[in-house]
């Protein structure tokens, strides 16, 4: 299904990558053992285009030469991307200065959700700035056909936030495709303004992004009300969301596809799954995955963004890069950690009604 390209890279992911301990089935307060992962939300994008679509991918972050960051490194190394762009800052010792950030996130079961304690201040990547990547060289001669990033890496600091917009003014004067995954997250920005900050800066980058996950509005995040529609369960959440994606569309003419994940959470194992985007002027919807069964939530949305980009890179239609967004993220919540462990193969027989029957 691919198209071929004389790209040097697919799709280069500028993000804060960050390494994962899980404490499995028990809970960070009280586990004595942990499984290493490495995720961010902007790179396990890049991490499932590469290991499950097969696409060329790279990383642009930054981590301090210690054993954690060529342990991060290593885990990158495994999944196939690239680290060419990966900026490497003396240790000093003790992380006075900079460091490596680590992220407890126990997976959550049954009435107990997911839970993540973050560790990253001072880490090498919220401190990198403008300037520090030759943006001109680096998407030269049509090198790079996609930039993703998003509203967690702009974010972490003054200096990413300003670095992101450099990245995607750049971009866009090489011709570059760059999507943007608003993924608003409250511990980055509670002692920093809040939801109206964030939203502030994600306002100063929206002129320059062609792909937006998510809806950019200035109201702040609600619970949508439940759906009495019994041929539809998430058509409330489909209507609010395409409300929605209509205003942001009027105010910024310049995104060409905008896409979300739809979710109702039963229990932490058990959640609807379900998406919809407007591309080609029109809404679609993606097929339901309802009462789905999860073992690990963390990185569906990325895992969606994946197979939805997978589908554009490779010209497929509206309707079936939704459906390889919708199911390549939900085959990514079916096993452990932060990226995808599912296969193409997988991806394709699940997104065109396939069932989780035995293989052998």
């Amino acid at each position: 299904m691919s198209v071929p390209s004389t790209a040097s890279f697919d799709l280069l992911a500028l993000g804060e990558v960050l390494l994962r301990l899980d404490p499995g089935e028990s809970r960070v307060r009280t586990s004595r053992q942990f499984t290493a992962w490495e995720g961010g939300g902007e790179y396990n994008v890049a991490r499932g285009l590469r290991r499950c679509f097969g696409l060329r991918t790279g990383v642009l972050t930054a981590f301090a030469d210690n054993e954690i960051g060529r342990l991060l490194e290593d885990f990158i190394l495994q999944g196939g991307v690239d680290t060419t762009h990966v900026k490497w800052v003396p240790y000093d010792g003790i992380g006075r200065a900079v460091r490596n950030p680590i992220n407890f996130t126990e997976r959550g079961f049954g009435i107990r959700g997911a839970k993540g304690c973050v560790d990253r201040g001072h880490s090498a990547a919220s401190q990198l700035k403008p300037g520090d990547y030759n943006w001109d060289e680096i998407f030269a001669n049509g090198g790079v056909r996609w930039l993703h990033t998003g509203g967690i890496f702009a974010g972490l600091s003054e200096t990413t936030a300003q670095l992101t917009i450099e990245a995607c003014e750049a971009a866009k004067r090489h011709g570059v495709t760059v999507s943007y995954d608003l993924n608003y997250r409250p511990s980055l920005w509670q002692s920093r303004g809040g939801f109206p900050t964030a939203q502030a800066l994600n306002h100063r980058l929206a002129p320059y992004v062609d792909v937006m996950f998510g809806v950019l509005t200035d109201d702040e995040p609600a619970a949508i009300a439940g759906n009495d529609d019994p041929n539809d369960i998430f058509a409330a959440q489909s209507a609010a969301l395409q409300k929605g994606i209509t205003g942001m569309l009027e105010r910024y003419p310049n995104i060409k596809v905008a896409a979300a994940t739809l979710r109702r959470v039963h229990t932490a194992s058990r959640n609807d799954w379900g998406a919809l985007a407007w591309m080609d002027g029109a809404f679609h919807r993606a097929k339901n995955y309802p009462h789905l069964d999860l073992m690990d939530r963390i990185g569906g949305g990325d895992g969606f963004v994946a197979g939805l980009v997978y589908g554009m890179l490779t010209g497929q239609t509206p309707q079936l890069s939704l459906d390889l967004g919708a199911a390549h993220g939900a085959l990514a919540m079916s096993t452990p950690g932060d990226t995808s462990m599912a296969t193409l193969a997988e991806v394709l027989k699940l997104a065109q009604g396939g069932d989780a029957k035995v293989q052998r």
